[in-house]
């Protein structure tokens, strides 16, 4: 099994130790303020969920992102401590939202079978789904309906969303979701609001990068740029996570969402099939990542829980060849990133 703290190139030891001394940095470490990672499976050449579930263990990451119930996953994860955000498949929305007994039936099979050995931390109704897609009418009805089965477990049930509801997202404080979008998400998130749990967001600088580099700046985009680039009242901002989190949260508020808090469930840099797309950059962006999440943002600083993407390199995604290059690690467990990526 390769620990990503192991490697015969002694003199790169301490730029590696950077990067995912990540997960675990010292001794009074927890995972109250670790960096989780997602568990992607879209590939045919994984190793088996027990062996990924060590490599988590070896490598001190607390927390895992799994994107549908996987029986073997949550087999080897009996033990483990390691903390869990599991999802729910987009197809079986409508029919968790129409039938409360399926609800409890699916809280029962891929939750409570597996209590207390595994510790689930969020359960993700839906992943990215768009305001007129088909399922959208039903996701909050499904995740009340999977709220409720789970009585008394201390379980917080949300929704996956990407940065395109926003409709106005530059300078940060005018964030707010787009016409179709605020409809949608107004009453989720005054469920949210109700009931403690924190809004999911997947979070890609990357892909506002390369969709705008005549005026994004590559070093703004990956946490380098040595100046402040945005200012915007009080505000100064050096990174553009930063930018999109904060004009998330400015969203938030214009729907009654300002103690709801924000997880990012799901960011990273593909290492290759596009455009700034080298292990380089991938290293770059996730090293400074993994920094960053420590501090929160300007308009809400402090810890901010975040999941890389992604554990492994997955080629059966698509269509886009970088969708097939997030990983941290090869399928064969050894770490991706020559650790001079990191010096």
């Amino acid at each position: 099994m390769a620990s990503i703290f192991e490697t015969r190139e002694k003199p790169f030891m301490a730029s590696i130790l950077l990067l995912l001394g990540l997960l675990i940095s010292g001794p009074e470490k927890s995972a109250a303020q670790s960096v989780g990672v997602c568990y992607g499976q879209i590939a045919n050449d994984l190793p088996p969920s027990a062996q990924v579930i060590d490599l988590y263990k070896a490598n001190g990451i607390e927390r895992m992102r799994i994107f549908h119930p996987n029986s073997e996953t949550l087999e080897a994860l009996r033990g483990s401590n390691i903390e869990l955000i599991i999802g729910v498949y987009n197809d079986d929305i409508e029919n968790l939202a129409n039938n409360a007994t399926a609800a409890n039936d699916w809280v029962q099979k891929n939750i409570k079978a597996y209590l207390p050995d595994v510790k689930f931390r969020y359960i993700s109704v839906g992943n990215e789904i768009k305001p007129n897609d088909p399922m959208a009418p039903y996701v909050l009805l499904a995740m009340q309906n999977i709220h409720a089965s789970l009585a008394s477990e201390k379980i917080k049930v949300s929704t996956v969303i990407d940065m395109s509801l926003l409709g106005s997202s530059y300078p940060p404080s005018t964030g707010s979701f787009s016409d179709v979008a605020t409809s949608y998400m107004n009453p989720i998130v005054a469920f949210l609001a109700t009931t403690g749990a924190p809004l999911l967001a997947n979070v890609y600088p990357y892909f506002s990068y390369i969709s705008n580099t005549q005026t994004i700046d590559l070093n703004y985009a990956l946490f380098s740029s040595p100046r402040v680039v945005v200012r915007d009242g009080n505000f100064e901002y050096q990174n553009l996570f930063a930018a999109i989190m904060d004009a998330l949260y400015s969203a938030l508020e214009k729907v009654g969402g300002a103690n709801v808090g924000v997880v990012v469930s799901e960011s990273g840099w593909p290492s290759a099939g596009g455009i700034a797309a080298t292990v380089e950059n991938a290293g770059t962006y996730s090293s400074n990542l993994i920094r960053y999440s420590k501090n929160g943002t300007p308009k809400r600083p402090g810890y901010l829980e975040t999941y890389l993407f992604a554990m492994f390199d997955e080629n059966q995604k698509g269509p886009e060849e970088t969708e097939r290059n997030f990983g941290l690690f090869f399928p064969n467990k050894q770490p991706k990133y020559p650790l001079s990526s990191f010096a």
